[in-house]
């Protein structure tokens, strides 16, 4: 009898159980084949960085010259690569590498790009470079002398080139500029590095503009950061441009910075074009040793040609993030079906834990409560108002809009750049719990609300802990089997028909 009430479910098991060896085949295979490692943190740390150029051709001669990274110190470049349909294309090594395409004839939109693999490496071996010819440098008037006042503070207050660059820095972060400081930053607003560059040429000290870029993993469409390089003798050092929360070159202090440009040269010159524009994309992986790693790579790449690992770097970046969905649905399979956890909306708090690893889980907690507190308080006004359904949500949406629109503003007034972070919230969603917690409220009690808004809320944090953990990340984006094996536990899991875990509270009267 037993016997025969497995047999209609044994296809299922079946299926669940080949769908779990395809994924653990796929992972060892991966494993030993390409030496992925299973284990995060036992390898070196490999960057693979794109850098997309776009311009409108005008059907003539195209000639694009971009400046690339060379080894330097904390990074060595193992491989470079570029794609480029119909372009010659050439890398120019010297003191500022560069790559150069080229072709005779091009019209319209363009798109190139140029890919580098970067090793962190512990190299203390900083590329020597020259200092620059000291150029003649005058400003229109009246930005001359006050130029020139602002200099001779600067000067007064240092005893080197180093110190005078920083008391010349120091003079344009100040809060309440003098006059002097005033009229520049208004002038040179947009050109301010520039300017800053000019004033130190002005004092006969050697500076050049250089660009780096900070690396932060599955990060897309990101500018390259001016920075000041400046000589003092044989000696040389970088400073930081003052910096605001509306900057965008904005520095983060723990994000790595892989200098793209190094001794002032343009980072992108195109002849033939216009209209040009140059961002940047980066992906973190771990590699097994370096003696095998460019090996490694080359090998991967032609075997992987149709997966993820053979996209452009923003695309990659943003698969790295679609692979953790599946985790998060299966932490809500376990939350709902096993221990009978109540949320508002299925995967809902999925959606809200992707919101937090871009947030930070405090700030996202503390902007989610006051979103949907607010709202509710809104949609209780908007249910006297008989709408039906689509225009009282579409009023909801733009209700959220404002809330996140205002609490930015007041987060921004008060300094709480933290908050500016809100806007990273999915608003169509809020809107949506908003809407149903409200229906909730009204038929089932403000009770059944905070049970299910808490329970939201609870397992968005889980998933949000699974998620963001490293390990997780680096087995769900190297290794495609795991999609296998969570969907095999998902099957197994939908098919649990018992008791969930909290619903054993009522058998508490039997004792």
């Amino acid at each position: 009898m037993r016997l025969h009430s497995l047999t209609p479910r044994l296809p299922f098991f079946l299926l669940a159980g080949v769908l779990f060896l395809i994924g653990i085949v796929l992972i060892l295979h991966r494993h030993w084949v390409y030496e992925v490692p299973l284990f995060y943190g036992e390898t070196q740390t490999i960057w693979s960085v794109e850098a997309k150029i776009e311009f409108q051709a005008q059907d003539e001669p195209v000639n694009v010259t971009m400046s690339r990274p060379s080894n330097q110190k904390g990074f060595t470049v193992l491989k470079e690569a570029a794609a480029s349909p119909g372009y010659g294309l050439n890398f120019i090594d010297g003191t500022q590498p560069q790559a150069q395409w080229t072709i005779r004839s091009a019209n319209g939109k363009q798109v190139l790009f140029y890919r580098a693999e970067v090793l962190v490496s512990d190299s203390e071996d900083d590329q020597v470079i020259p200092a620059p010819r000291i150029p003649f440098v005058s400003l229109p008037q009246p930005f001359d002398d006050a130029a020139n006042t602002v200099l001779a503070n600067a000067f007064a207050t240092s005893s080197d080139n180093f110190s005078f660059t920083r008391e010349l820095l120091k003079q344009f972060q100040t809060p309440n500029p003098q006059q002097p400081i005033a009229l520049l930053q208004q002038q040179y607003s947009d050109q301010m590095p520039q300017l800053i560059v000019d004033m130190l040429h002005k004092a006969q000290v050697p500076a050049s503009l250089i660009y780096g870029l900070q690396l932060q993993d599955s990060r897309r469409r990101q500018n390259l950061i001016p920075l000041l390089r400046v000589w003092n003798e044989n000696d040389h050092e970088i400073f930081y441009f003052p910096t605001s929360p509306n900057d965008h070159y904005k520095i983060k202090k723990q994000a790595p910075l892989l200098l793209w440009q190094q001794t002032g040269a343009p980072i992108l010159d195109i002849s033939g074009g216009q209209q040009s524009d140059i961002h940047f994309s980066m992906i973190k992986r771990e590699e097994s040793t370096f003696a095998n790693i460019a090996q490694n790579l080359s090998s991967q790449y032609d075997f992987l040609n149709f997966s993820i690992h053979s996209l452009p770097i923003e695309e990659q970046a943003m698969f790295q993030t679609i692979l953790l969905i599946p985790i998060g649905a299966l932490i809500v399979c376990l939350l709902r079906i096993l221990i009978g956890i109540r949320t508002s909306g299925t995967f809902m708090p999925v959606l809200i834990a992707l919101a937090f690893i871009q947030t930070s889980l405090l700030t996202g907690l503390v902007g989610f409560l006051l979103v949907v507190t607010t709202g509710l308080f809104i949609r209780s006004y908007l249910s006297h108002l008989n709408l039906l359904l689509v225009a009282r949500i579409t009023a909801v949406i733009i209700s959220v809009i404002a809330i996140i629109s205002v609490f930015s503003v007041l987060a921004f007034k008060l300094g709480l750049t933290e908050g500016l972070k809100i806007t990273f919230f999915p608003m169509i969603i809020l809107s949506w719990t908003i809407e149903r917690m409200s229906i909730l409220w009204e038929e089932e009690g403000g009770r059944e609300v905070m049970v299910q808004g808490g329970g939201s809320l609870l397992t968005a944090v889980l998933v949000y802990w699974a998620m963001n953990d490293p390990w997780v990340r680096h087995l769900t984006f190297n290794f495609i089997g795991i999609q296998f094996v969570v969907l095999s536990l998902v099957l197994l899991i939908g098919s649990y028909t018992g008791y969930r875990l909290l619903e054993l509270t009522r058998f508490k009267v039997f004792k």
